[in-house]
């Protein structure tokens, strides 16, 4: 199905000063554009950004880390079982997996945690806490959860034991009553990078562990390549301590990953050596998420921390199995929430509610619902008595705060600002709906509602020479927050163009300016090859593409439109 397709508004960046020019003097003219527009304006702050150097903060600036390291050091000394709870996406079984390991590496008894998600739903929940007591846990330490359990804090502490929280979604106005809650973005703490990720903050404790008690044969770094792939799939920021994290681990995943990558990149037919943020995003990352979308996510974990050639293997091609099923109840639910987003009256925010929805997939239904539209989407699953939701938002609307607008409606609900979930009982679905869409058409009042794409350089495509590459492999690692390089180049003639993909909705074209002609790529842009104009303006990354062993350089379209004039 082809969903309604956007205009687009393209923005490009002031030019570059002269005493900036100056101070970049350096660099071609296109790099001190590119830096410019990141926010580099001399050639100190310049070459830090393209070593990825940078000193990493000192994890105990983190309130109440201290407190946790002291903990969990007497539980180890004092041979006390510690559960560590994680939360069933990449960034929490990543964490999960790094903080068993770590703890285990001191000799702990660490066992892991991760709720069903269909069972159980997100977060600390009461049920798992008492299992967890009366099998001997006297510690937890939660990794990408918590913030917004002061119930299930309460509960812990009745049960005599002691709770850790490290969490980095947007806490409530009041915290949960634990021994110590680690999240960066209290109001009260210190630390300077609050865009961490959940696995990010399961190193920093690891780090407060290892400074606190030096090992002979291991160091927080060990685990850079689970701290890589958990904050490219949590979507976090890369700038600052995140971008020099996953600089980092995304080496070490190239040079020595663990047995259980080894094998899932096998079955996503990625040549680790050359792995980059895109395979991890695209293809590394999903596949991880899919077995806690549709099961249980301890398929996940276990494949992150086996040792075993013939386990991995097993567990890799279980997940990519389970990835094509989820690509394909993906894709049947996203049709049926645009048919229902079409034929109810919604304009500022888009509902799509169903009993046959299935909550492991309602996120990213909504995600498509934002593409497709640029509303704010809310997506649910009904169940007998609640409705367990998903929300995607757009950069206009801060999802969690609006969230925070209903909580007198809500079982439970937290996030961020750009993505949420929120568990609610049916009888309070019209209240929730009305008031949400309230809160959405006041803050949205007066904003055009297009999505902006940003590019860097308005260039000839004569111009786009392949030692060009080298200085754009530089800027790398990027993500969101900072965003890979993008081009404009306007006045294209049109070669060819055709659909491609098994579902033919992917576009494969041949480009030419009459000097240099390239083939291009635009994923979920098929549709354009029925009304392809003879000549186009297009918006792009200039890339390598790798295939069957050979390197060629493309044009990896993110927009286009017919040429002005």
């Amino acid at each position: 199905m082809i969903l309604p397709a956007q205009q687009k508004r393209w923005k490009g960046y002031s030019a570059v000063p002269d005493e900036v020019k100056e101070a970049l003097a350096m660099y071609p003219p296109v790099v001190q554009q590119i830096l410019y527009n990141r926010g580099i304006l001399d050639a100190g702050s310049a070459s830090r950004y393209l070593m990825v150097s940078g000193e990493l903060g000192d994890p105990f600036q983190l309130r109440d880390l201290q407190q946790a390291v002291e903990r969990l050091l007497r539980a180890i000394d004092r041979k006390e079982a510690i559960a560590v709870y994680g939360d069933y996406d990449v960034d929490g079984v990543t964490a999960t997996a790094l903080l068993v390991e770590v703890l285990r590496c001191f000799g702990a008894d660490a066992r892991p945690y991760i709720p069903n998600r269909f069972d159980e739903g997100y977060g600390l929940n009461q049920d798992a806490l008492a299992k967890l007591a009366v099998e001997g846990v006297s510690v937890v330490v939660t990794v990408d959860c918590g913030i917004r359990s002061p119930r299930e804090a309460e509960f812990a502490h009745t049960l005599g034991m002691d709770l850790i929280i490290s969490d980095h979604h947007h806490p409530a106005r009041e915290l949960p009553e634990a021994l110590a809650v680690i999240c960066p973005k209290r109001e009260d703490d210190p630390y300077p990078e609050d865009d961490l990720s959940g696995v990010g903050l399961a190193y920093k404790i690891a780090q407060g562990l290892f400074e606190a008690r030096p090992h002979a044969d291991h160091r927080a770094d060990d685990w850079l390549e689970l701290v890589a792939l958990g904050t490219i799939a949590d979507i976090v920021p890369l700038r600052g301590e995140n971008r020099v994290l996953v600089h980092r681990g995304m080496e070490q995943l190239r040079q020595r990953a663990r047995q259980g990558i080894v094998s899932l990149a096998g079955v996503a037919g990625i040549n680790l050596s050359q792995l980059n943020v895109g395979d991890v995003g695209f293809k590394l990352g999903p596949r991880l998420n899919a077995s806690g979308r549709l099961e249980s996510a301890l398929d996940a974990l276990r494949l992150l921390m086996t040792r075993e050639v013939e386990e991995a293997g097993r567990l890799a091609q279980k997940l990519d199995r389970q990835n094509r099923e989820r690509q394909e109840l993906t894709r049947r639910m996203q049709e049926e929430a645009v048919r229902i987003a079409e034929t109810e009256e919604q304009d500022t925010l888009l509902f799509a509610f169903s009993p046959d929805f299935n909550a492991g997939v309602v996120g990213l239904t909504a995600s498509k619902l934002v593409e497709a539209f640029y509303r704010p989407a809310v997506v649910g699953q009904v169940e007998a008595e609640v409705t367990r939701a998903s929300c995607r938002s757009i950069p206009e609307f801060h999802i969690t705060q609006a969230l925070d607008a209903c909580r007198d409606l809500l079982v439970r609900h937290g996030g961020h600002s750009l993505a949420a979930g929120f568990t609610v009982r049916n009888e309070n679905i019209p209240a929730l709906r009305e008031r949400l869409t309230e809160v959405a058409r006041e803050r949205l009042a007066g904003q055009e509602l297009v999505p902006v794409l940003r590019f860097d350089v308005e260039i000839p495509l004569r111009d786009l020479r392949p030692d060009l590459l080298p200085l754009l492999d530089q800027l790398e690692p990027t993500g969101q927050g900072n965003p890979g390089v993008a081009f404009v180049t306007r006045g294209l003639k049109v070669a060819s163009a055709r659909r491609i993909g098994s579902d033919q909705s992917h576009l494969k074209m041949t480009l030419t300016d009459g000097w240099i002609t390239y083939d291009a790529i635009g994923f979920g842009m098929g549709f354009w090859a029925e009304q392809m104009p003879e000549r186009v303006d297009i918006l792009y990354q200039y890339q390598r593409n790798e295939y069957n062993g050979r390197t060629s350089l493309q044009l990896h379209i993110r927009d286009l439109r017919p040429a002005e004039g």
